[in-house]
């Protein structure tokens, strides 16, 4: 039997284990599995033998220690995987038609104060795909390095009480650049993996707020996507409604107490099929986007080529749309530069909170939307004035899901919204 010094510098050894009276068969064991472990250079097989008072019946355990320490020669290295092979994303610039979502979708990017946006429709229609395909266009923010919350070095109203204590002791910080996060809410998560936990254990011991940071902290100053957020639990859906109403999410604990900041855009879709939203959690959605099924026959042929061209080889089908990729994020990050130049004169103010007053809107935020929509379209369309005509193209998106009354009523297609802004917009040219 070897010694231990003898095992433990061995750096590959198989030990048998048997009970006494399978000793005798040990040793044909032991030549068979010498004879099937030739590949296993420098292996060496060790034979323990345990008493039958600690064995009620006979038993065979293998241990095997370093397997893999083959010879240099065999040793094969692995390549990177490079970024095209990790979970490619359809192109955005390559999705066909649905218009309406892709233009919420660019001017929730434009200004993220829009307030995120709603997209229910049928089944199979690219909502999941047309959301994720945004994550090559998102623009890169500035963050303090290091920081789990995307804190924002130059504004207080999204920093960590970490960062901010640094601050007001005059430390300064190391700042870097990051694409802003793109961050998906499983419908089975708990409640513990969105919004973080405390480890109570390192608290009392320690003394220390050992804080591990839930969803919600890498959604700060990003994108939080829910996927059929109409199945959503309720115990979910009210953190949800309290992060997106204060901007904060609070953390307590055994009596102790975290806060950290919480804004982002927040993005979901869903069938109605599968159930409507709670009223509270779709006043939250600053825009809301219909999908249907497109119905011309050449657009589908279009889509199912593009489609199977993208599954036969994704990083070929991606090279194809590098170029319109590439204007449109220009073209996004033109338009944030600009959005803070777009005025909207007072007269297209007074008329918006006209149509939301005589539509009955509850509460200011549809005229907030409105406003703020209408403004990022200009600053996508490369215009620093905004028309009419920007504000009726976005007005539907953010005033149809703030009409229903009755939660047995269907969402408005947003036919009533034109028709009473064409009414309010008629009148005022007559007045004129």
């Amino acid at each position: 039997m070897a010694s231990s010094s003898s095992l433990a510098s061995s750096p590959t050894s198989l030990f048998l284990f048997a009970s006494d009276h399978s000793l005798s068969r040990s040793t044909s064991l032991r030549s068979a599995l010498v004879g099937s472990s030739r590949n296993l250079r420098g292996c060496k097989v060790h034979t323990l033998g345990l008493g039958k008072s600690k064995l009620k019946r006979a038993a065979l355990a293998l241990v095997v220690s370093n397997v893999a320490a083959l010879e240099p020669a065999t040793q094969q290295v692995s390549k990177p995987i490079s970024k095209e092979s990790q979970r490619p994303v359809f192109p955005f610039t390559a999705i066909v038609g649905q218009e309406e979502m892709k233009l919420c979708l660019l001017l929730n990017v434009i200004d993220p104060k829009i307030g995120g946006v709603m997209i229910m429709g049928d089944r199979g229609t690219g909502k999941s795909t047309t959301v994720r395909s945004l994550v090559d266009l998102l623009p890169e923010i500035k963050v303090v390095a290091g920081d789990p919350f995307n804190s924002d070095p130059e504004d207080a109203e999204v920093m960590s009480q970490e960062v901010r204590q640094r601050v007001e002791q005059g430390q300064d910080l190391a700042v870097a650049f990051t694409k802003i996060n793109m961050v998906d809410l499983p419908l089975g998560a708990t409640e513990d993996r969105v919004c973080g936990t405390i480890d109570i254990e390192k608290a009392l011991t320690e003394g220390v707020k050992a804080f591990e940071p839930g969803l919600l902290a890498k959604a700060n100053r990003g994108i939080l996507y829910v996927d059929e957020v109409n199945l959503l639990d309720d115990h979910l859906v009210d953190v949800l409604l309290d992060s997106a109403a204060s901007g904060w999410n609070t953390v307590e604990r055994e009596g102790i107490s975290i806060s950290h900041p919480a804004r982002f855009i927040l993005i979901g879709s869903g069938n109605p099929e599968e159930g409507e939203l709670r009223p509270q959690l779709l006043d939250r959605f600053g825009m809301h986007a219909q999908v249907g099924t497109v119905k011309d026959a050449e657009l589908r042929v279009k889509i199912v080529e593009e489609r199977a061209r993208f599954d036969e080889d994704p990083k070929t089908f991606r090279e194809g749309y590098k170029a319109t990729q590439e204007d449109l994020q220009k073209q996004i990050y033109e338009a944030r530069r600009r959005l803070t130049n777009v005025k909207i004169e007072h007269d297209l103010r007074v008329k918006i909170s006209k149509v939301c007053a005589e539509l009955n809107v509850d509460g200011l935020r549809g005229d907030i939307v409105t406003n703020r929509a209408a403004k990022a379209l200009a600053a996508l369309r490369g215009r620093e004035e905004v028309t009419p005509q920007d504000i009726l193209t976005v007005i539907p998106n953010c005033l149809r899901h703030r009409l229903r009354k009755d939660p047995l009523e269907s969402i408005d297609s947003g036919l009533l919204v034109v028709e009473k802004f064409s009414e309010v917009f008629t009148k005022q040219l007559i007045s004129v």
